[in-house]
């Protein structure tokens, strides 16, 4: 391994003073978030069992590993990363903006840009020719409720760039490193295969997937820098080449140990816990507490985005909810108003650590239903 670099954000600790002042939902949530622990650093954790795995493979050694702050800049995010000015990912649906120029991180492939802005990296290039890091930590992203998601997760995101005169980078390169990523992990009898795919920040685009008990799952997406983003960070592209890499560490956790709810990785029960001692882990189901399910029916403004619903039952159940589902949707502008839509929910109760009570269920739903008025102008049905 290269050296171990930590990045400080001169501006974090200002950010983070000025949303401690904040009582507005949106910085009582991205408060939250910051409080939650960073699982690739947290003992006995499947997150931190596969990132120290991956880093420690002989393919990357040399490679710097870059600790950096969960808040960078809209132009680190996006920008810099040759995102669409028009792409999904910028709207607040889909981010957690601290303001107008600061978000929570939607990828460790951040790192880019804060690692060549670096003391010394761009020195190194220019000598040796080469520079290599990883980055592992939490992202965050808005998105539905239910056992395989959550909003804040882990990634980790490999970069090479040198010079072209040292060597030319071809996929073949880089399919060569996810081969043996897959197979350190799976298996050398991993049955695996490379697809086309497509990336703001690299191209061409690659994505591997595994063949995981009769289906095909994808495990790494990667390509060759984008020549924009050469361009972006500072560097010839007829001069500069490189491949990168990221992927999601909690997919490939609950494949790998057999965890079916993604909840299980962020438990701090010891009987939990103490069943991850290493790669080859199986997870065995504690106990399956019951579930208990609530309904939900409202009207709102058809173009309000849903992930601003699951945003509210987030607020209030913490880890108690196990899925949301929509059960139903219609609009009918004779019944509620042009413009409007009415859904149906159903939320599912059900803790992997202990069974619920009514009580505190039906008190988490009241608050789900007043809130939901409040925050989208919802009529309950």
């Amino acid at each position: 391994m290269g050296k171990n670099i930590v990045i400080e954000n001169p501006e974090e600790k200002f950010l983070i003073e000025e949303l401690g002042k904040r009582t507005d939902v949106k910085a009582e949530r991205i408060k939250r978030f910051l409080a939650m622990p960073d699982l690739t650093k947290k003992e006995n954790s499947p997150i931190k069992i596969l990132a120290d795995q991956i880093i420690s493979l002989p393919i990357f050694d040399g490679f710097d590993l870059i600790d950096y702050s969960r808040i960078v800049t809209v132009k680190q995010n996006f920008d810099l990363l040759n995102t669409p000015k028009d792409h999904p990912s910028r709207r607040e649906s889909d981010t957690y903006y601290i303001d107008d120029i600061h978000v929570l991180r939607t990828h460790t492939t951040t790192m880019w840009s804060i690692y060549l802005q670096t003391d010394g990296i761009m020195d190194k290039l220019e000598k040796d020719g080469q520079v290599q890091a990883l980055s592992c930590g939490t992202v965050f992203r808005k998105d539905e409720i239910d056992r395989k998601h959550f909003p804040a997760f882990h990634q980790i995101d490999g970069l090479l760039i040198c010079k072209k005169d040292k060597r030319i980078i071809t996929l073949d390169d880089l399919k060569d490193v996810e081969t043996k990523m897959t197979k350190a992990l799976f298996g050398d009898d991993v049955e695996y295969r490379f697809l086309v795919d497509s990336f703001p920040f690299t191209d061409p685009s690659v994505q591997i997937e595994i063949k995981f008990n009769d289906d095909w799952l994808e495990v790494v997406g990667s390509g060759l820098v984008h020549a924009q983003v050469l361009k972006n960070l500072g560097l010839d592209p007829e001069v500069y080449n490189g491949w990168a890499f990221g992927f999601g560490i909690e997919r490939l956790a609950m494949i790998k140990m057999g965890i079916s709810d993604i909840r299980v990785l962020w438990s701090s029960k010891e009987r939990i816990t103490s069943q991850f001692k290493d790669i080859n882990s199986k997870y065995k189901e504690v106990s399956k507490y019951p579930e208990t399910s609530r309904d939900i029916s409202f009207i709102i403004d058809s173009s309000i985005n849903l992930n601003n619903y699951y945003e509210i039952v987030r607020d209030f159940a913490e880890n108690l909810i196990e899925e949301v589902k929509l059960v139903d949707s219609y609009e009918n502008d004779a019944k509620f108003g042009a413009g409007k839509k009415s859904y149906t929910f159903r939320i599912v109760y059900r803790s992997p650590e202990r069974t619920l009570t009514s009580e505190e269920i039906n008190k988490i739903q009241d608050e789900i239903r007043t809130e939901t008025v409040k925050q989208l102008n919802a009529v309950l049905r």
